[in-house]
């Protein structure tokens, strides 16, 4: 269920034992907000703001010119896994201005997702180095926005990806193929720390 299609949000719990904070970072309008609000079950937090002209001379507007407002600080939103366990959704801005908040908003991640636009690949060298130093399990999911058809391969070229680093399309519009990027991030972290450093109480891939 697309999340334009509905405003119907689940409850919160009263509480919850274990809460894990994911980051989805990218570069300027890939989709980040959209992501959010469309996996969140409550109505997300955000920080948008209208774009004005002055903006133009700062923001590079080309590839995105349908876009009218923007992240200044970051997107919160939340899902219920079980009656422990949450999962955190925080989207970080993508212009340049605003790349010092990334480090805070990493800090005590358990991973994240690279959202990708791939007529505009290179903006997402930068969230790829900063979660590469921080040594954070990440994701890469290419939004669709139309356009050339890029391969698999010809991304992870790209972006010179790491061969165990999971790689998927989605449409950041869609609960349905949000929450597989969730799923898939989620396991690809189980699977980094298989073994007896695993962290005990990671969370399960129940999505409702």
């Amino acid at each position: 269920m697309d999340s334009a299609t509905s405003d119907a949000r689940t409850p919160l719990g009263a509480s919850a034992d274990n809460g894990f904070k994911i980051v989805v970072v990218g570069g300027f309008g890939v989709g980040k907000t959209t992501l959010v609000r469309s996996v969140s079950e409550i109505r997300p937090l955000n920080t948008e703001e209208t774009m004005t002209q002055a903006g133009a001379d700062v923001d590079d507007i080309r590839e995105v010119r349908g876009k009218s407002a923007t992240t200044v600080a970051f997107d919160f939103g939340r899902i219920t896994l079980d009656a422990r366990n949450v999962l955190y959704l925080f989207g970080a801005p993508g212009q340049e201005r605003f790349w010092f908040l990334w480090d805070r908003l990493f800090s005590g991640t358990l991973g994240a997702v690279v959202l990708v636009d791939t007529r505009r690949i290179d903006d997402s060298w930068y969230a790829i180095d900063r979660l590469e130093k921080h040594g954070t399990p990440f994701i890469v999911a290419c939004n669709h926005f139309g356009g050339p058809v890029h391969t698999p391969e010809d991304v992870r070229h790209a972006l010179d990806l790491d061969p165990n680093v999971p790689l998927l399309d989605c449409d950041a519009r869609s609960r349905e193929s949000g929450k597989q990027v969730l799923i898939t991030l989620v396991q690809h972290v189980k699977n980094r720390y298989a073994g007896p450093s695993a962290p005990a109480d990671l969370p399960r891939q129940e999505f409702v």
